[in-house]
């Protein structure tokens, strides 16, 4: 049957977005069905700023009257330029395992990018780099954790036979908090700070400020990384709301240099394993389950989504040992919260200095996401 490729232009529409991967994953046992409010916010202008600066289109793919497929296709003026041409993305990527179908979603994609000038096409990102990153390659067999995606096996394949080539893989490192850890571990923990580092706990007193030193932090350590976008104001403040119910003073530190925040870490439960049977829906009965096995039963997993040291302290002595140092302090957290596992994400294959550290502390990468790249003609 012929393809069919509809524009995204209302909410129906979206709600059939969102809805895709519902169906492409529905044998899937590792997929975790996202909360559908939870989306329908992400998408939205009045909640995301990214869909307020960038210029962003969505696309569904509809065959023998079903949605077989989507895709978004996004013009991030923030975003770097490549030396050969202006770049654009791609993201929100979904669809059966047929060649046909993944050929029509990523060329209308394309010809959206290419339309407006834009030499070369890179992703997937849902939507900026700041948020879901990467195609699933290695690690299919387990869930993702927060905002972190999932992939079929077959996608990969897909996009390589339509031309686009890997650009950067990225890590998920998962640290098994039940097994002991090692001695040298244990020495490298140990290890005391220069007199001048000091530690200390988020400051719920002054929230937005902690937030705002978060990303300052945050935006200077990452600025030299592949593929940085710096974090906006508007986004700072859709951050610290999004973040506030979630996070916990035990689970977020700073490391100070003479009394200045020169680097954090920020803990966060990993709620997909509370949401995972929920089927994307709050009501009637999901928000009681959510909230007592956020509050009450617990979960057992736990991923670290941000963290950040000032580029000023690198290749010294102290800004080597200050990662260390953050891992080591949010620990002690996890035996009271019952957290069994951690994972440390995103961690770029050319991080050499971090994923040392976190090799030497016995986590192991267990989760691989790759960017392409494809030139477009």
């Amino acid at each position: 049957m012929t393809i069919e490729i509809l524009p995204v232009t209302d909410k129906a529409t979206l709600r059939r977005f969102i809805r895709v991967p519902f169906a492409v994953h529905d044998n899937d046992a590792a997929w975790v069905p996202p909360l559908l409010l939870e989306r329908e916010q992400a998408f939205s202008p009045k909640d995301n700023e990214f869909l307020r600066r960038a210029e962003v289109r969505f696309w569904l793919a509809r065959r023998d009257g079903r949605d077989v497929g989507r895709i978004s296709a996004q013009i991030d003026p923030l975003a770097r330029q490549g030396t050969d041409g202006a770049v654009g993305h791609f993201g929100c990527l979904s669809a059966i395992d047929d060649p046909e179908v993944f050929a029509a979603l990523l060329g209308t994609a394309e010809g959206f990018l290419r339309d407006r000038g834009i030499s070369r096409a890179c992703g997937p990102f849902s939507l900026s780099i700041n948020e879901e990153t990467g195609l699933l390659v290695q690690g299919f067999e387990t869930p993702p954790m927060l905002l972190m995606g999932h992939d079929p096996a077959y996608a990969a394949g897909r996009l390589e036979a339509l031309g686009y080539r890997k650009e950067k893989d990225v890590y998920a490192y998962l640290l098994d908090l039940q097994a002991p850890l090692s001695r040298s571990a244990r020495s490298m923990l140990e290890r005391p700070l220069a007199s001048s580092v000091t530690m200390r706990r988020l400051n719920f007193s002054d929230y937005s400020g902690e937030i705002r030193r978060m990303v300052d932090i945050f935006n200077d350590a990452w600025s030299g990384n592949w593929g940085f976008v710096p974090m906006t104001e508007p986004e700072i403040d859709e951050m610290a709301k999004r973040m506030r119910m979630l996070l916990d003073e035990r689970l977020v530190w700073f490391a100070e240099l003479d009394g200045k925040a020169v680097a954090f870490i920020v803990v966060l439960p990993n709620i997909n394993e509370a949401i995972r049977d929920l089927d994307g829906h709050l009501l009637p009965f999901g928000w009681a389950k959510l909230l007592w096995r956020l509050k009450v039963s617990g979960v057992r997993s736990a991923r670290v989504p941000l963290m950040g040291v000032r580029q000023s302290l690198a290749g010294t002595a102290i800004g080597s040992a200050i990662p260390l140092q953050l891992i080591g302090a949010v620990l002690p957290a996890h035996a009271e919260f019952g957290f069994r596992q951690i994972e440390l994400s995103w961690i770029l294959e050319d991080n050499l200095p971090m994923r040392r550290i976190l090799e030497r502390l016995g986590a192991t990468a267990y989760k691989t996401y790759r960017l392409y790249g494809k030139t477009l003609g």
